[in-house]
């Protein structure tokens, strides 16, 4: 395996420091010996995502936050019929919430066609607020029991790279060969068959048996969060692996509402020495997120860390690289949402090679980003400040 630039010189003291922070916590399996494969657009990773269903022999898995009829849903919906059809168990679990602007005739139209389907979270007034503001905001399919799709990809157009630059969303997407798919698994017959909110339980499918043979060099951890959890793991993932870094860190993320724990982290990996960038987003299609996120910029300009802003597309990837060869990848954002509210799913790969393309992508990225200047950031108007103020008092629910 080749080696990163970076010495690691501090290496093992943050390694054993990570390994005292998630003490706490149930501490996750890691899965050696997975085969992983970065996805770096909306075109190469539908190609791919395509060509798994048509391949596809026994059970095509689905969990999905947003799925629009246009012209990827339908060649979804197209697809998963065929796959029917030629007698491959499909079943698609989608988020009510995420899929409001979906026709429900679409839905309809899969049942139709031998889709099973499970909508996440139906409208129920006994839960009052809190039906409305949980969310199943998991990107994933897994094929075969075998091989997974993951990453920050929704099934639309603007995903797909299928409109217009200034209205296509730049993501990241990545499979995963090997046994963390068997992990992977578990989950989603979990919140199949689970009684998460007083619904029926449902009888599962019989899965396939984990593989055993080695398919590839990357360790893989499966980080799963959700609100009934009693802390939030997601956050913990993103807090100890920043404990953890060295010399590095590169983070990219559409929506930054991190809160006071992942800003102090951030400042004090600065203090003792790492170089910290962050890669957000100049247009959002949340306006009020991204005000959010703008008002914890001078504190965290004052305390050396580096902000760009994306305007070429609508920053949509989700990814955090520790030292060139640690990523935390997955569909959770930096915010309170995907910290205490969403069901996620973030995977931590431990590999070089993989960190190598993630390095290299983010840098390319931030090299055509406008840097934020901290006296340029500072003379926004008063308006502007206020509606930050305004817009915090809110700040846990966006």
């Amino acid at each position: 395996m080749r080696s990163n630039h970076f010495t690691h010189k501090n290496r093992f003291p943050r390694f054993i420091r990570l390994l005292k922070r998630l003490r706490p916590l149930e501490l996750p399996v890691t899965h050696r010996h997975n085969g992983v494969e970065l996805f770096q657009d909306g075109r190469e990773f539908f190609q791919a995502f395509f060509a798994g269903i048509r391949a596809a022999e026994h059970t095509i898995l689905l969990e999905y936050y947003l799925i629009h009829n246009d012209r990827i849903g339908i060649e979804l919906a197209r697809e998963l019929t065929a796959a029917v059809q030629r007698g491959v168990t499909v079943r698609l679990i989608y988020d009510y919430i995420g899929c409001l602007d979906t026709p429900s005739s679409y839905f309809k139209k899969l049942s139709k066609n031998g889709i099973t389907l499970l909508a996440f979270n139906v409208p129920s007034f006994t839960r009052a607020l809190y039906w409305f503001d949980a969310r199943d905001h998991r990107k994933m399919m897994i094929i075969d029991g075998m091989l997974v799709f993951l990453g920050g990809f929704n099934v639309g157009d603007e995903y797909a790279g299928c409109v217009e630059n200034r209205q296509s969303f730049r993501d990241l997407g990545f499979s995963i060969r090997g046994e963390a798919v068997c992990e992977l698994s578990a989950i989603f017959e979990a919140t199949w068959n689970g009684d998460i909110y007083g619904t029926p339980v449902r009888v599962a499918a019989e899965r396939p048996s984990c593989p055993e043979s080695k398919v590839g060099d990357a360790a893989v951890t499966i980080i799963s969060g959700g609100p009934r959890q009693r802390r939030s793991y997601i956050r913990e993932a993103f807090q100890v692996n920043i404990a953890a870094a060295a010399e590095e860190i590169l983070i990219a993320t559409p929506y930054f509402v991190p809160g006071p724990r992942i800003i102090r982290s951030l400042l004090r990996a600065v203090r003792r020495g790492v170089r910290v960038r962050l890669l957000l987003p100049a247009r959002s299609d949340v306006p009020l997120v991204l005000l959010l996120g703008r008002s914890s910029y001078a504190t965290l300009l004052k305390g050396g860390v580096e902000i760009f802003e994306l305007d070429r597309e609508i920053l949509h990837a989700k990814v955090m690289l520790i030292d060139a060869e640690r990523t935390v990848i997955g569909s959770a954002n930096l915010d309170q949402r995907s910290f205490h509210r969403n069901f996620e799913i973030n995977c931590l790969v431990d590999n070089v090679q993989f960190g190598g393309q993630i390095r290299a992508l983010l840098l390319k990225e931030i090299a055509g980003a406008r840097p934020v200047e901290l006296d340029v950031h500072e003379r926004r108007g008063g308006l502007v400040r206020n509606m930050e103020r305004v817009v915090s008092l809110f700040g846990w629910f966006l």
